[in-house]
C-alpha cells in the first residue's frame, strides 16, 4: 500500500498547487492514501510583520478543513484522503494550539518543531540565526522542545524529528544522547514519528530522521509513517521508494496510518 502523509499546498504561502491537484496527482502515481497536512496558522508572531508566506492565515483554516473533507468525499473510491494538519509546537502557546486541534475532526495532527522562539530554524531566509550561537545549545533547545511537544498529548506523530540538521549546522560534539532522549520521550507518550524523505533535497542530503535514529526508533517500537513533505504536486511521493527501502533495512515491517485520530498499522 502506497501512502504519503506529509503535503503542503498553496494556502500556506510557500507551496504551490491546489489541494485537488495533490489528490489528483496521488491517484496518478497510485497512492492508496494521501494525507493533506498544511501548516497551522502562526500564533506567536505577527504574520504581517514576520517573514512573508510562512503559513495559512487564520481565516483560511476553516476553509482548508472544509475543502479537505469535500475532496475526501469527491474522490472516495479512487483514493483515501486523510485530513490532517502540521501543528507547530510553540512553547507558551499550548492553549491556542490545543484550541485549534480540538476545533476540527482531524484524521491526524503532526507535531513539528520549526520555531525556537521567533527563529524558524527550517527557513532558508533565517540561517543567519546560527551566527554567533553555541550550536550544542541550539540542539539542546530544539530536542527539549521535541520532548515537550510529545508530552502535550496534542499530536499523533512527530514530524521530521531531526530537522535541526537541515542546513548542515551541527555541533562539534556528539548529539546521540539528545536524539535518543527525544525518541524515548516520543515512545513514552505512545506517539509515532515519520520518515520524511524531503531531507534528500536539502543541504544535509539525508532523510529526517537519520538511519541511526531510525534504528533506535525501531528498537524502541515506535510506529512510523512516511511523507514526501511535497510543496509542489509533482513532488508528491518523491523519494518514498528510498524511504520504504530504508525502513525495511532497519527492521520495520509496518507503516502507521491514521483515521479519526486512531492509529492503524499496515504491512508494506
Amino acid at each position: 500500500m502506497l501512502i504519503d502523509y506529509h503535503t503542503h499546498h498553496a494556502r500556506c504561502g510557500h507551496a504551490v498547487g491546489a489541494l485537488e491537484e495533490y489528490v489528483q496527482k496521488g491517484i496518478e502515481i497510485g497512492l492508496a492514501q494521501i494525507g493533506l497536512s498544511d501548516h497551522m496558522p502562526l500564533l506567536h508572531v505577527d504574520p504581517a510583520a514576520y517573514y512573508p508566506e510562512m503559513a495559512m492565515p487564520m481565516e483560511e483554516l476553516p476553509r482548508y478543513v472544509e475543502e479537505c473533507f469535500a475532496l475526501k468525499e469527491k474522490y472516495k473510491g479512487q483514493i483515501d484522503v486523510r485530513v490532517g494538519m502540521e501543528g507547530d509546537y510553540i512553547e507558551g502557546c499550548e492553549k491556542e494550539i490545543e484550541s485549534i486541534i480540538r476545533a476540527y475532526p482531524w484524521d491526524y495532527v503532526i507535531g513539528s518543531v520549526h520555531f525556537l522562539g521567533e527563529w524558524d530554524i527550517t527557513d532558508f531566509r533565517q540561517t543567519d540565526g546560527w551566527e554567533g550561537r553555541d550550536r550544542m545549545a541550539v540542539y539542546e533547545q530544539y530536542y527539549d522542545a521535541i520532548g515537550k511537544a510529545a508530552a502535550t498529548g496534542f499530536y499523533d506523530y512527530i514530524g521530521h524529528v531531526d530537522v535541526i540538521k537541515r542546513f548542515g549546522y551541527k555541533p562539534e560534539g556528539d548529539v546521540t544522547h539528545l536524539e535518543n532522549a527525544a525518541l524515548e520521550a516520543i515512545k513514552k507518550q505512545g506517539l509515532g514519528i515519520e520518515l520524511n524523505a524531503s531531507g534528500l533535497r536539502t543541504p544535509c542530503a539525508e532523510m529526517f530522521p537519520s538511519r541511526r535514529m531510525l534504528e533506535y526508533a525501531c528498537k524502541l517500537g515506535i510506529p512510523i509513517t512516511i511523507g514526501s513533505d511535497a510543496h509542489q504536486p509533482e513532488r508528491l511521493g518523491q523519494y518514498l521508494d528510498q524511504a520504504r527501502a530504508m525502513l525495511k533495512e532497519v527492521g520495520y515491517t509496518q507503516l502507521a496510518t491514521f483515521n479519526c485520530r486512531n492509529l492503524l498499522l499496515i504491512d508494506f
